[in-house]
């Protein structure tokens, strides 16, 4: 059984991560056609930082110099805000 550094450190880099680069890909493109509008640059913005804030988990992790309560509390936190997220996703393509 991984123990919850790995299993953080595992969430970040194969889910959160690659996400955030994809949805900040989608948002370059709207840059790129100048057709964005000052919520998608707020995106922008806000998305940058929480990438900054995923990176900086990964070299937290590596420093392993937190008590595992931590990393746990970090992993409960992300896991529950992608059960939300995905919930309210699913909500919404059963009202389309």
């Amino acid at each position: 059984m991984l123990d919850i550094k790995e299993k953080l450190k595992d969430l970040v880099e194969t889910v959160m991560i690659p996400e955030v680069e994809d949805y900040l890909e989608d948002l370059s493109k709207l840059l790129e056609t100048h057709s964005q509008t000052p919520d998608d640059m707020l995106a922008i913005q806000e998305m940058e930082s929480f990438l900054v804030e995923l990176q900086n988990i990964l070299a937290v992790i590596e420093e392993n110099k937190t008590p595992d309560s931590e990393y746990q509390r970090i992993y409960d936190y992300i896991m529950q805000n992608l059960d939300e997220h995905e919930h309210g996703h699913n909500l919404k393509e059963q009202e389309d």
